[in-house]
């Protein structure tokens, strides 16, 4: 049976929320049986986009609010 993981890929600061955030992604690796197979990256998620969410502004990309904006990006190119 295939594990389905959380994992951080990057720790960041968020000016939208003022704190460090995490960017994370579900991996998931192949069953013992398929060992040749690579893990697979089946989602990415914000450590703090739920909060970002119930906040009523919009936030970021990765809370699902704000397409235009990804704090993540913008750090890396500063």
């Amino acid at each position: 049976m295939s594990i389905r993981q959380w994992q951080t890929i990057k720790v960041s600061y968020c000016q939208r929320v003022g704190k460090e955030v995490s960017f994370e992604a579900q991996v998931v690796y192949p069953d013992d049986r398929l060992p040749d197979q690579p893990p697979r990256i089946v989602a990415h998620r914000c450590s703090f986009g739920l909060q970002c969410n119930l906040n009523g502004t919009p936030s970021c990309v990765w809370s699902g609010t704000n397409p235009d904006y990804d704090p993540f990006h913008e750090n890396s190119e500063a």
